[in-house]
Parts: C-alpha cells; sequence; structure tokens
C-alpha cells in the first residue's frame, strides 16, 4: 500500500514459528483494541477526537473521500499485496461508505458499494457527483452509479498505467481542481498512463507519457479535462508522491518519499512543467552517483538540488511515509489551521498541518502539529478529508509498520473526526436548483460538494453571472477565486472579470486571473504583457510559466524582461524562469542577452547564464568557469552546468577549458577529465598529458581508479593490484580488483594465494571472492582443498565463497558431494545457513541447521512477551555496533548499505523490530531489494542497485562497497525474493543482547 519507510527493518508480519513457538505464519494482534487507544492521541488544542468506525465494519483504509451528503467513502486493503496470489478475503477488498445519521460523529450505517480482486488494496479514490474513480495500480476504473442506490451500474477503464500489477509506487488519488480539471499523480513505477485500449498518452505539449526520459521520469503529477481530454504532465521525477492537493487559486500540492533512512521526504509546490529531481536530469543516475558540485548534505544531495533545472522543495520533513495530503478552506478548525495544507504521515504516527507562507517566487512552510502520539505507535494516519461542515476525518491504517510491502494487522483499522469538542456531525443542505444555492454550495470547505456546484454553475452559463459576481465581490479570497474560474467562462464576459482581476491588490488574485485566462484558451500573451512587471514575484513566476511552449513572437522579450527583473537570489523565480524557455532557449535567452549586452556578469546574470541551455551561454560559462578570482568550490557550479548542454557543443567547452590556466590546476583537471568523453578525446595530446598530471596526484583514491577505467590505462595496472590487495573490503580496493582482473591479472594474485605468506594470500582471496569468476573459482576451490595449506586459510577461502551466489553454489556443491573435509563443515554450516532461502534449504539437506535459539541457547518466547520487556539502550548501542554496523548506519557511524536507522524508533514499534531483526525478508521496501547480476566474464555480483543509466548499473555489495557495471558486460540480472539482510541473527547473540538492541533501536527518533 503504502510504500513508504525504513523498510530492510519491515514492518511486523506473518511470524515464523521456530522463532516464537506460533503454529505457522499468523497474524500479529496487540493486546488493545484501537477504540481504547484514542486516547493516546495527543490532538492539537481546541480539538478532539471522535471515532467514526472500526474493524470490523472496516478494516485496513487506505484512501478516503466524503461526498457532499457527508458521507465517508473508503477503500480497504484487506487483501495488500503480501497476501496475493491467494488474498485472505476471497471476494476482494472493497468500496465502503459510512454514514452517521444521527450527528454523534459515529457511523451507525455503512454500505458495500463494491467488492472485487480487481481493487485489492487499492489507493485512491474521488467521488464525483455520480462517479466514483478508483485508482488501483495500473487500473484507473470509473464506477457510475446512474440510479442512486449506492451500487455501481457502470463500470470502466479510464487509463491504464505501466508497471507492475500491484505495487505502492503506481497511481494515486484524483482530486477535483477548482478550475473544473482533475488532477492525479503516479509513483516511479507508473512507468506509463495509457488509454483503456493500452496507448500511451500523449500529452498537450505533444510528449508521450512515459518514463523514459523524453522528457519525463520517475513520478509524475497530472491534469486532464473531466472527459479524459486535454491530459498534462504537470511535474515529473519525483519518487513516490501520495496525493495532489489543490487550493482554490489552483496551486498545487503534494508531499514526496524519499529513499528510506535519508531523511529527506519533503513538502513540493508542483511548479508546472517542472523536473524534481530525484534522478539525474540527463543520464537517470541516482542521486548517490558521484557528479561535479555534488551536494554536501544528503537532504539536497538526494533531489539533486545544487542541479539546474531542478526545482526546489517547500520543505525537507525528514524520515517518514507522506501519505494523504488536502488544503484546509473551512472555518470550524481553530485559525492556525485555516487556509493550511493537512498532512498524514504514518511513518512518525502524526497528522500535521504546514502553513504556508509566500516567499519571492516561493513557499515556506511551518509544520504544526494536529495529531501526534508518543505511546501508540499502531497509529497510522494514511489519508486526512475535509466533510461538509468543515471537520476533519482521517484514516487510520493501524498497524505496526506501513509500507515495505508487507502488514501485519488486518484485524484492525479506523476513521476518525476531528472537530471541536461537543461539535455535533451535521451536513448543510443541499440546493443546486438555482444559481444563488449552487454559489452557496461552491463555498462549501468539502470538495466533492465544489464539484457538483462547479459543474452545475458551468451548465448555468451566464445565468450564474449574478450569483458568482456577489461571491467575487466577498471579502473571503478563496470564495472569490473559486467565482473567478467560472465567471471566466462566461461568454463575452470573462474578460472584464478577468481584467479586474489583473488588478486587484491580492496577487493570489492576479495569480488566478493569468491561470483562469490560460483555462479558457484566452489572450495569454496579453495578460502576460499586463503582469510582466506586477510587483510580486510569485505573479512573474506564473507569467513565466505561462510562456512555456508560446509560439508567440512577443514571448522573447517578455522572457527576457522578466529575467531582467531576477534580483540573484530567488532560486523559484530562476526555475520558472527555465521552465518558461523550454524548446525556446535560443530565442529567450538570446533577447534577454541582446538586451543586457556587456552587463551580464552580475549575481543575476550568472545564475541565468548557469541554468540557460542555450548554445550562446556556453562561451559564457566557459569565462565564469576559468575565472581565477572566483574560488574553485564556487566554480564547480559551472563546470556541472556544462553536463546540461549538448554533448559536442559540451566537449569542445571542456577542452577549451582544459587549456587554460584553470584547466591546469590540481583541483579541477580531474573535474574536467570526469566530464569528457574519454572515448573521443583519449588520444588528444593535452588530454594525455593532464591525465598524467591527474594520476600522479591521485593515487590510491577512488578518483585515481576511475580515472584508469574512464581512460582504459592499462600501464597502471601494478598500482592496480597494489591497491586491491591493500584496501580489499573498500570501495576503492574492490574497483581496482575489478579492473585489474579484466586487464589478466589473475594470475598475479593466484600466485600470491599459492605462495607462503599466510597474510598476503589471506588479501588475496579477499580480492578474490569479491571478484568470483569461473577462473577463480578454479583456483579458490583448489587451495580449499588442498590440506596442505593452513586451516586459518581454508576456512578464510570458504567466508569468501559465501560472498556471492556463485561462490556459495561452490560450496555447496562440495558439501553435496562429500568432497569438503570434516574440519571445514562447520564453517560452511556458517556461511550457508545464513545465505539466501534456496541455499539454506539445499544445505539442510547435507548439514545440520544451526540450533534455532539464541547464542546462549535459549528458545525465543512468543513476540509479545518480549516485545514488553524493557532493556538496557547502552548495552543495545553495543550489540548494534557489534552487529549492525556492516550494513546500516545510526547518524555518522555504520555502514551506508541497507537503510539508516537514525529515526527509526518513530517507525517501528518494539514487535516490528524484532520482527525486523528475526525475519528480515518478511517486507522489502522499495529500493532496497536484493539484485544478482551476472557478467561476461562469469561473474555474479549480488548487491542493491543503487543507480542506472544508459551505460553502466551502480551496485552496492554487501559492506557498502560501491561497483561499477558497465551494461555492455551483463548477461542477465534477477530482482532476488529474499532480504540481504542476514536471516539467523538471533544466533550471533543473547536472549538479553536482543532485548537490549530493540531497546537501543526504539529510542532511535526525531529529535523534536
Amino acid at each position: 500500500m503504502l510504500d513508504h519507510f525504513a523498510r530492510l527493518l519491515a514492518t511486523v508480519a506473518g511470524l515464523v514459528a521456530v522463532y516464537f513457538g506460533m503454529a505457522g505464519a499468523v497474524p500479529v494482534h496487540v493486546p488493545a483494541a484501537p477504540r481504547d487507544s484514542l486516547d493516546a492521541l495527543e490532538i492539537a488544542p481546541g480539538l478532539a477526537a471522535t471515532l467514526v468506525a472500526e474493524a470490523p465494519t472496516i478494516t485496513n483504509p487506505t484512501n478516503i473521500d466524503v461526498d457532499s451528503r457527508g458521507r465517508v467513502w473508503l477503500l480497504e486493503g484487506f487483501n495488500y499485496r503480501k497476501f496475493k496470489p491467494k488474498p485472505l478475503r476471497a471476494a476482494g477488498d472493497r468500496v465502503v461508505i459510512l454514514e452517521d445519521t444521527t450527528g454523534d460523529g459515529v457511523a451507525d450505517r455503512s454500505t458495500v458499494f463494491y467488492q472485487g480482486t480487481d481493487i485489492d488494496a487499492a489507493m485512491g479514490i474521488a467521488v464525483l457527483g455520480n462517479r466514483v474513480i478508483v485508482s488501483a495500480y495500473t487500473k484507473i476504473f470509473v464506477f457510475t452509479d446512474t440510479n442512486g442506490d449506492d451500487k455501481p451500474d457502470k463500470k470502466e477503464i479510464l487509463f491504464t498505467g505501466g508497471g507492475p500489477s500491484d505495487h505502492d509506487h503506481s497511481t494515486h488519488a484524483f482530486v477535483f481542481g477548482p478550475d473544473g480539471r482533475l488532477y492525479f499523480n503516479g509513483g516511479n513505477e507508473t512507468r506509463s498512463i495509457m488509454d483503456s485500449a493500452g496507448n500511451v498518452i500523449v500529452d498537450r505539449a505533444g510528449y508521450r507519457v512515459e518514463a523514459k526520459r523524453d522528457p519525463y521520469q520517475e513520478g509524475m503529477s497530472f491534469r486532464l479535462e473531466p472527459d479524459a481530454t486535454k491530459f498534462e504532465v504537470l511535474g515529473y521525477n519525483f519518487r513516490n508522491p501520495y496525493e495532489l492537493a489543490l487550493d482554490s487559486y489552483g496551486t498545487v500540492w503534494q508531499t514526496d518519499n524519499d529513499d528510506d533512512g535519508n531523511r529527506s521526504t519533503r513538502l513540493n509546490y508542483v511548479m508546472e512543467g517542472g523536473n524534481y529531481g530525484y534522478r539525474d536530469e540527463m543520464t537517470g543516475a541516482g542521486w548517490s552517483a558521484r557528479r561535479t558540485n555534488m551536494e554536501a548534505e544528503i537532504p539536497r544531495r538526494h533531489w539533486h538540488s545544487a542541479d539546474p533545472g531542478s526545482v526546489p522543495n517547500v520543505r525537507i520533513n525528514g524520515a517518514g511515509s507522506p501519505s494523504g495530503i488536502t488544503v484546509y478552506e473551512g472555518t470550524l478548525l481553530p485559525k492556525q489551521f485555516q487556509g493550511a495544507l493537512i498532512h498524514a504521515d504514518p511513518g512518525p504516527n502524526e497528522v500535521r498541518a504546514f502553513a504556508v507562507a509566500t516567499d519571492g517566487a516561493g513557499y515556506t512552510a511551518e509544520r504544526i502539529p494536529l495529531i501526534t502520539t508518543q505511546t501508540d505507535k499502531m497509529f497510522r494516519p494514511v489519508d486526512v478529508a475535509v466533510a461538509p461542515d468543515g471537520s476533519l476525518f482521517v484514516a487510520d491504517w493501524y498497524d505496526a509498520g506501513v509500507g515495505g510491502h508487507n502488514m501485519s494487522d488486518q484485524s484492525q483499522g479506523r476513521i476518525i473526526r476531528i472537530a471541536p469538542p461537543g461539535t455535533r456531525y451535521t451536513v448543510p443542505k443541499l440546493d443546486l436548483s438555482s444559481p444563488a444555492g449552487a454559489a452557496h454550495a461552491l463555498r462549501s470547505p468539502n470538495l466533492a460538494t465544489r464539484q457538483l456546484a462547479y459543474e452545475k454553475l458551468a451548465g448555468y452559463g451566464r445565468r450564474a453571472e449574478s450569483a458568482l459576481a456577489s461571491m467575487w465581490r466577498s471579502s473571503v479570497p478563496h470564495d472569490r477565486a473559486r467565482a473567478l474560474w467560472l465567471l471566466a467562462r462566461i461568454p463575452g464576459r470573462g474578460t472584464r472579470y478577468l481584467a479586474d482581476a489583473s488588478r486587484d491588490a491580492d496577487p493570489n488574485i492576479r495569480i488566478t486571473a493569468l491561470r483562469a485566462t490560460r483555462r479558457i484558451d484566452g489572450d495569454v500573451i496579453a495578460m502576460a504583457e499586463r503582469l510582466v512587471r506586477d510587483s510580486s514575484p510569485a505573479v512573474r513566476r506564473e507569467v513565466a510559466i505561462a510562456l512555456r511552449h508560446n509560439e508567440s513572437p512577443r514571448a522573447p522579450a517578455l522572457w527576457a524582461d522578466l529575467a531582467q527583473q531576477y534580483d540573484g537570489r530567488d532560486r523559484w523565480y530562476l526555475e520558472a524562469l527555465g521552465v518558461a524557455a523550454d524548446r525556446h532557449w535560443d530565442t529567450f535567452f538570446g533577447a534577454w542577452l541582446d538586451k543586457t549586452g556587456d552587463g551580464w556578469n552580475t549575481p543575476a546574470g550568472r545564475d541565468i547564464v548557469w541554468r540557460a541551455r542555450s548554445a550562446r551561454a556556453l562561451p559564457l560559462l566557459e569565462k565564469l568557469a576559468s575565472d581565477e578570482q572566483t574560488p574553485v568550490a564556487d566554480r564547480l557550479r559551472y563546470f556541472r552546468a556544462l553536463d546540461f548542454h549538448a554533448a559536442d557543443a559540451r566537449q569542445r567547452s571542456l577542452l577549451a577549458l582544459l587549456a587554460t590556466p584553470a584547466g591546469a590546476s590540481a583541483e579541477l583537471t580531474p573535474v574536467i577529465l570526469g566530464q569528457l568523453d574519454a572515448k573521443a578525446v583519449g588520444g588528444d595530446s593535452t588530454v594525455q598529458a593532464a591525465l598524467q598530471r591527474t594520476l600522479a596526484a591521485t593515487r590510491g583514491t577512488s578518483q585515481y581508479v576511475e580515472m584508469v577505467d574512464r581512460y582504459g590505462v592499462r600501464t597502471e595496472l601494478d598500482e592496480l593490484v597494489r591497491l586491491a590487495l591493500a584496501k580489499p573490503d573498500e570501495t576503492v580496493g574492490a574497483e581496482a580488483a575489478r579492473l585489474a582482473l579484466g586487464w589478466d591479472a589473475t594470475p598475479r594474485f593466484a600466485a600470491l594465494v599459492r605462495g607462503t605468506d599466510d597474510a598476503a594470500a589471506r588479501r588475496a582471496v579477499a580480492v578474490l571472492g569479491h571478484n568470483f569468476t569461473p577462473a577463480v573459482d578454479t583456483l579458490l576451490t583448489g587451495m580449499l582443498l588442498d590440506s596442505a595449506r593452513a586451516l586459518d586459510l581454508r576456512r578464510w577461502i570458504e567466508q569468501s565463497m559465501g560472498g556471492g551466489p556463485a561462490g556459495q553454489r561452490r560450496l555447496l556443491a562440495l558439501v553435496r558431494d562429500r568432497r569438503l573435509p570434516k574440519t571445514l563443515e562447520p564453517t560452511a554450516s556458517s556461511v550457508l545457513f545464513s545465505a539466501g532461502q534456496s541455499i539454506r534449504d539445499s544445505a539442510a539437506l547435507f548439514l545440520t541447521p544451526p540450533p534455532a535459539t539464541t547464542l546462549d541457547g535459549k528458545t525465543l518466547p512468543p513476540l509479545l512477551t518480549l516485545a514488553g520487556r524493557t532493556g538496557d539502550a547502552p548495552a543495545g548501542h553495543a550489540v548494534f555496533e557489534r552487529t549492525c554496523t556492516a550494513c546500516h548506519v545510526v547518524g555518522s557511524t555504520g555502514t551506508d548499505f541497507g537503510p539508516a536507522l537514525t529515526e527509526i524508533g518513530d517507525k517501528l514499534p518494539k514487535s516490528g523490530l524484532l520482527v525486523a531483526i528475526l525475519d528480515p525478508s518478511a517486507g522489502i521496501g522499495f529500493g532496497y531489494e536484493g539484485w544478482t547480476v551476472k557478467t561476461r566474464d562469469g561473474q555474479q555480483l549480488v548487491g542493491l542497485i543503487s543507480s542506472e543509466t544508459d551505460d553502466e548499473v551502480l551496485m552496492k555489495l554487501v559492506g557498502g562497497i560501491q561497483r561499477r557495471v558497465p551494461k555492455n558486460t551483463i548477461v542477465d540480472r534477477k530482482r532476488m525474493d529474499a532480504s540481504l539482510m542476514p536471516h539467523g541473527l538471533e544466533r550471533t547473540m543473547s536472549e538479553a543482547d536482543l532485548v537490549n538492541l530493540v531497546e537501543y533501536l526504539s529510542t532511535l527518533r526525531r529529535q523534536r
């Protein structure tokens, strides 16, 4: 369902009987029912929580909407993907309608609108009159109730999505916008959007809506007409945004999840046409892949924040599992929540508000807690929706964890209402029979009500003008904006209201005027000319966005005028200029440059040159990059900007820079060499001289190995071998070994293994264990079976074989064929029973499995007994450092392989932590799936794929070693079903150690 967070530490799952003394794999239940734990929720002052519904009436809600009658519609995720292909509920999951007929805030009537396996654990629902849109992974259904009996009379497929059929990073909920259009989004497994016949949609910009970097990639946000025409991609390159929200001015908001454990979840204003930086815009490389001018802080690095063309984030929210979001434009909740974004984040167990404020052309947001809890870690709020009376409904998935394609509890789930204490649930009467009644309904805080009112008022046409004009004259800004969208549509009258709005004192109304002009296909250029010198940077941002793909001959001058007003600090404004110039960089940038002349070299001008994608910007970039009066650290951004220009032109600029004094510097020569196309210029004498200087200066570093590899410098073979032997368990040594072995260095390592120096032999074995080719297999197997060699060395060889599937299978074959001496079987047992499930199962046929006990010989008690114990956190810290730092980090301590655990105590209760340790394959987070990759030389690499471009795959191997694998060397790759986290960890610690470790992990929480 929800994707969303730490997930090598997975959520509580069906438990393995051998660990907990239970019969088979069964769900885990907590002692207290959710009803009794409402008291554990800390509600913001002035508000109270009411339990609307819970199990067994409903279970595991994934998404909700509230209709104009005040009824809560919800999707259930009882058959979450963990239980496919054998769902727990054979009839499938349900769309349930909850109704409160007495006004006490508690649902006393429930209706099953639809049930079927085709909506199992669907993640998005929108109620639009008698139509209900359900986003169910790769199928987006429209259910139509033509006779009002709360049963669908028609089911149609609106769109299909590319990608896996049941992935959390798929399509999400639709939402109705104030402009009368529909909006929705999809995570980065929504590989394309197709019509019902399977044809890829082509959007209004003329691009195919598919994640192939042409130009779109990763997650996307969309807009379309209610009849599914005029499809648009609003923003792209997200990871997994869960839901969109719009205010009445048409500003689009969403939150986005990070790669788990990196404390980089974010709040975004979705700038139309914007790239949001999850992966490299040009190559598709992951955020952790090395690049010029790489950000120092992971939260910024995660979103390529220092790259030209990456739209800023409103706010980085730390670790979490960002889910449902809405804009609250009601008056029932206290003042601090009015006009705020309200957001459900099940990771840290909270519902929060964001009070948004304008910041130049962008925004800032202050976090305001609405619901939190320090004690009920089963509280997992996944969605929020506003009712017609202004109260707030919250969907609580209720589970020990959330996402990771896992769940623990199918017996719970609830809907909660938030309102001032003692507030009865009353639904205002809806009367759409007259323009006045419909205009009154348009003021509702409830989206479903506003959708009905909008459609009715649009149908009334000129008859609605009087009622809408009265609303336009209101003192409530968002009511005025809602009226303006419809007034603009009135033939012969709309332009007058738009003209008035363009002169309004409120910048948001002026923004709405421009957006509404575009909405009706009005004279955008005329409106832009009216607003091009507006006092508000946010208004001018909208002018820039309105110029995107505009073919008017007046557009370049408008862009130049906007660019001249850039202050050199407002990144939002700069990115809006970049969005505007898409497809027109040469004419737009040229117009600015012609106006600016020799005065371009100012802080603002340098930023515009940095952001530009015009050929006329390249000589200016060269000037900035070679300016020795500017510190090198500040010039790196200009070198990085070259990566976003055409390859041939970039190459010429880099070669020109290499010939300058700046290009000869120790700091910048490696930068230039790293950006050049080595195959095209490797023979150039200037390049070769620069390369030799760089190799001499960087010997022993990762940069050195990368240069040797990039330029194919085989004369460095001796140094590669030395480096591989010196640092076999570090990335630099492993990469040196890969190169050396590819250049026929195997005999050199073999000589060391066969030699008399056991220390050297052990180092060589470590190198070869990371590069297990058939030749290495022959060598190490021979040494393993050589009784003349030291027993410790042979055991070391066994351990090196355990580093990957090829070595594990060889060791298993030796055991199966009874060729392995008995003295070596204990080490083989330790290696094989810590491997993947298939290897463990096979090993059990020939070796005695280690006992299902802890290190001190005890059989573990049931989960809830363990979870109820209080341990010694400092002692647990010591266990963590001994046991877990080989794969995980806390703060800056440990190894960056699995997810960082710096705030894991905010995400999982003790029961979830226990199962994550003892049954790591119960749930594996997206992005942390293991892969086996076979290469042409016979190697089988096992690890995570952290980045992938058109040319190479970057793997992270166990121990944190980075391995670059050129795609032309890969013959096969497969995703693993089991977690890469070792199984049987309980055998490496005592029962007390386990309890202490969990106690320590539970203390790792966000600093509040």
